[in-house]
């Protein structure tokens, strides 16, 4: 064993006898913590019991108290002692869109149905299911009151149709009231969190409320896969260009102590959203996904803890929010004016541009005119192919060239076989293009502005819920897969076989083929990796992605292949002349070829360095005399 070999061991041993009494340590501060953890509670625990038993000895005809059991929370105010035990009743409003069903436990939603919408299995959608959901808001008054443990009287005389009130009365006269208002034809509700006669409970010093939402978000999709890789948790700060997120299918959490002005809790086509017109002064966050197999059919669990400022001392305290639940419809959203449409994926700048100043106008225009959305993708896709055409041509045309050449290619693979004539056989095909008028940098171009239309239709086919349960030949839903093979086990990462997906996938090696054979690669073995990679991988690869996603996006694909190949052949049929290409090439030969700047940029590199090779073999060789 070497010196080297010797040290290596020796620090690989330092680092793990290190390691381990880090971790030593570690777990005693764990057990230090969780044993004052315990001795906190057994105090706490031994405080609400002398509590009680203080509280009992004054007030012997509390028969509510009395009959609690101990170590149960006992509060000096009477009636909280009261409304904490009490039954909550529901209520329900309801306009063309929502049906909200209340509940005075805690005066929160208790579950949020979206009318007009189904499941992907034909059951009603609720955005938040019947006790799958808490909203709650925590004040000192001049205890921690948390509004989630009390039963609110619910007050008929001041609610009506679209308006619900709920109130926690105090004994000293003040109460804490909820108010909910549930906007016509809309899917927004008003809410207005109000302390009333609790200035002598809140004390002066206590300058704001803690407001918590947590909810456990139902599926609603037919993919599980698709469905989470497209839900998070937004949060959005005032005057910001766009919200943040975690989630995604990525369990995660965010803390912040600025400003935040809304969150959402956003599934692939649905969201909850909670706005505070005042803003909040502090947010965290926190995203969980649950298994696609979970009993309760549920897709995450999402959290959101608050804080929202008070003004203490006056007798009246109103703090206002504002909730929409409903579809992530961009321009339902963008109505609102609070950038709500911003939790639609739609890409970056300069793709969220194409997506919402081309796409989204084409796709709502020609949908007032035709109700199959397969048809207005096949409309969508000729119309984005004319619009690129004069861009693509020059590619397409050049495609076109190099198969009339391709007999003149063959013939430089013959001449140029070894493989360290890469160099002079490159130099001889880019010699024979310039003669023929080929250019092999024309399609890069075309490529560059064609691509962000690319990615602007891959971003909008799964987060448009225009496309949400719209069937369209086999495919039941074009929001999602078409598996018209389905054997329920995952193998390599499949259940299923989307039909839309195989076929783009075939449409894609078939243009790949038309294109590869007409290039040069003769025996360089990067070109071979090359045609290889485009003529096998890239379609395999293609179909393993688009295989969970949206159908209607690999419709898009097919179609924006077929097209393509369709234009080749038009182009190749009458704008290319074979016998003009070849007398070109006759009457070039023996004349040299025009130069372009680039080509001479490379010649003139190539020069310099062999120039430096033939100055590094001097070098070594005098060295070497040496």
């Amino acid at each position: 064993m070497d010196k080297n070999s010797i040290i290596g061991w020796v620090l690989i041993g330092l680092i793990m006898l290190g390691f381990f009494g880090y971790q030593s340590r570690e777990a005693k501060k764990q057990m230090a913590w969780q044993a004052q953890m315990d001795s906190l509670a057994a105090v706490e625990a031994y405080r609400q019991d002398s509590i009680r038993a203080a509280y009992l000895a004054e007030h012997p005809e509390d028969t509510v108290v009395a009959a609690l059991p101990a170590q149960t929370a006992v509060y000096s105010d009477s009636l909280l002692n009261a409304a904490s035990q009490a039954e909550g009743q529901f209520v329900t409003l309801e306009n063309d869109k929502l049906e909200i069903t209340f509940t005075t436990m805690g005066a929160q939603p208790y579950a949020v149905r979206v009318k007009d919408f189904q499941t992907y299995d034909k059951s009603d959608l609720y955005i938040l299911k019947e006790g799958k959901a808490q909203l709650g808001f925590v004040v000192y008054a001049p205890t921690a009151v948390d509004t989630r443990k009390f039963n609110f009287q619910y007050v008929p005389e001041a609610s009506t149709d679209s308006t619900v009130v709920m109130r926690l009365p105090f004994s000293n006269g003040g109460y804490i009231e909820e108010t909910y208002t549930l906007v016509k034809d809309s899917y927004s509700v008003n809410q207005l969190l109000s302390f009333v006669g609790m200035q002598d409970l809140i004390p002066r010093n206590v300058g704001s409320i803690d407001v918590d939402f947590d909810a456990v978000i139902p599926r609603m999709e037919k993919g599980y896969k698709n469905e989470s890789q497209y839900s998070r948790l937004n949060y959005y700060f005032p005057e910001d260009k766009k919200p943040e997120n975690i989630g995604n299918g990525r369990k995660g959490s965010k803390r912040f102590d600025n400003k935040i002005e809304w969150f959402a809790f956003q599934q692939q086509f649905f969201s909850a959203i909670m706005r505070a017109p005042k803003d909040f002064t502090y947010g965290e966050f926190s995203i969980d996904f649950l298994g696609k197999d979970n009993a309760e059919h549920d897709l995450m669990a999402c959290t959101a803890s608050m804080r929202a400022d008070i003004q203490p001392g006056s007798p009246r305290i109103d703090i206002p929010f504002e909730f929409y639940f409903g579809p992530n419809n961009y321009k339902g959203l963008k109505a609102y004016d609070h950038s709500y449409e911003k939790v639609i994926p739609l890409g970056g700048r300069i793709v969220g541009l194409i997506t919402k100043w081309v796409i989204i106008p084409l796709f709502d225009w020609l949908s007032k005119f035709f109700k199959s959305f397969g048809f207005i993708i096949l409309l969508m896709t000729i119309f984005i192919k004319l619009v690129v055409l004069p861009f693509a041509y020059k590619s397409l045309s050049s495609s076109a060239k190099m198969q009339v050449l391709k007999p003149e290619l063959d013939k430089i693979n013959a001449k140029y076989p070894k493989q360290e004539d890469a160099m002079k056989k490159q130099q001889a095909t880019m010699e024979l293009y310039r003669k023929a008028g080929v250019s092999m940098m024309g399609g890069c171009l075309p490529m560059l502005l064609q691509f962000p239309i690319l990615w602007a239709m891959f971003r909008f086919f799964p987060a448009s819920i225009q496309l949400r349960q719209q069937p369209f030949l086999w495919a039941e839903d074009l929001s999602a897969y078409d598996d018209v093979i389905h054997w329920g086990t995952s193998v390599l990462g499949m259940d299923h076989i989307s039909l839309f997906a195989l076929l783009m996938a075939l449409s894609m090696f078939f243009y790949s083929r038309i294109t590869m054979q007409n290039q040069n690669t003769g025996d360089d073995p990067n070109a071979k990796m090359m045609r290889f990679m485009s003529l096998y991988m890239m379609p395999i690869m293609m179909f393993f992605i688009c295989n969970n996603l949206s159908s209607g996006l690999s419709y898009y694909y097919l179609l924006s292949n077929l097209i393509t190949m369709l234009e080749t052949w038009i182009i190749k049929k009458w704008f290319v002349h074979p016998e003009e290409i070849l007398a070109k090439l006759k009457a070039a030969e023996g004349k040299p070829a025009p130069k372009s700047k680039w080509q001479q940029r490379l010649e003139e590199a190539q020069k310099m360095q062999r120039e430096m090779q033939k100055q590094q073999a001097q070098q070594q060789k005098k060295n070497g005399k040496r």
